[in-house]
C-alpha cells in the first residue's frame, strides 16, 4: 500500500484497489491491522531462536478506531473519512525527505514492534516493488552494509506458490518420497 501512496490518491482508495486485486487478505483489516507483518515477524523471531508470542509485539494498527468490527463493504466506505490524517503522516514525512513505511522490526535486546516508520528516501525499504515483501538483517558481520532479501510477497500466483511450497514440505515431513 505504501509503495503507491503518494499523497495524491486517497489511502482509502488504494485500500479498495489493492483489495479489488487480491493484493491484501479479503479484509483489508487483517493487513492494516499489522498483523500480518506481527506473524512474519513471529516467525523471524522462531528461526532466531527467540521465545516470541503475538502479545509480545508492540503493533501499531492502521485501522482507524471504531472500524475494527462490521462487514468489508462498510469498512471500506468508511475508511475515506481518515484519508486526511494519513495524508498529513505523509506530508509530514515527505517534508524530511522521507517515505512511508509498514515496518516489523526485531532484535534480541529491543523486541518487536510493528508501526509505520517514516523512512530516509535512500532507506532500502524505499525502493521495493510494489508487492515485495523485504527483510533487513543487521548483525556484527551485516554492520556497515546490511543484507537485505527481497522478492514478491503477494497476490494469487505467490500465494499458490507458497501454498504448495507448504504442502510439499509437509508431505516430506510425513515420509512421501520422490
Amino acid at each position: 500500500l505504501f509503495n503507491v501512496f503518494d499523497g495524491e490518491v486517497p489511502f482509502s482508495q488504494i485500500v479498495r484497489e489493492a483489495r479489488d486485486n487480491g493484493y491484501t487478505e479479503p479484509d483489508p483489516r487483517d493487513d492494516l491491522s499489522g498483523m500480518d507483518v506481527a506473524r512474519k515477524v513471529i516467525i523471524l523471531a522462531r528461526e532466531m531462536g527467540m521465545q516470541l508470542e503475538l502479545e509480545d509485539l508492540v503493533i501499531e494498527s492502521l485501522v482507524p478506531d471504531g472500524l475494527d468490527q462490521g462487514n468489508v463493504d462498510d469498512f471500506l466506505n468508511a475508511l475515506s473519512e481518515f484519508d486526511a490524517a494519513m495524508k498529513q503522516r505523509w506530508s509530514d514525512a515527505h517534508a524530511k525527505g522521507h517515505i512511508l513505511r509498514y515496518v516489523g522490526r526485531l532484535s534480541h535486546d529491543d523486541g518487536a514492534t510493528v508501526q509505520l516508520e517514516s523512512l530516509p528516501a535512500d532507506h532500502a525499504f524505499a525502493n521495493m516493488n510494489l508487492t515485495d515483501n523485504i527483510v533487513r538483517y543487521v548483525s556484527r558481520r551485516y554492520s556497515d552494509n546490511p543484507l537485505v532479501v527481497q522478492g514478491p510477497g503477494a497476490g494469487p500466483a505467490v500465494t499458490a506458490a507458497g501454498v504448495f511450497a507448504d504442502l510439499l514440505r509437509l508431505a516430506s515431513y510425513l515420509g512421501a518420497r520422490r
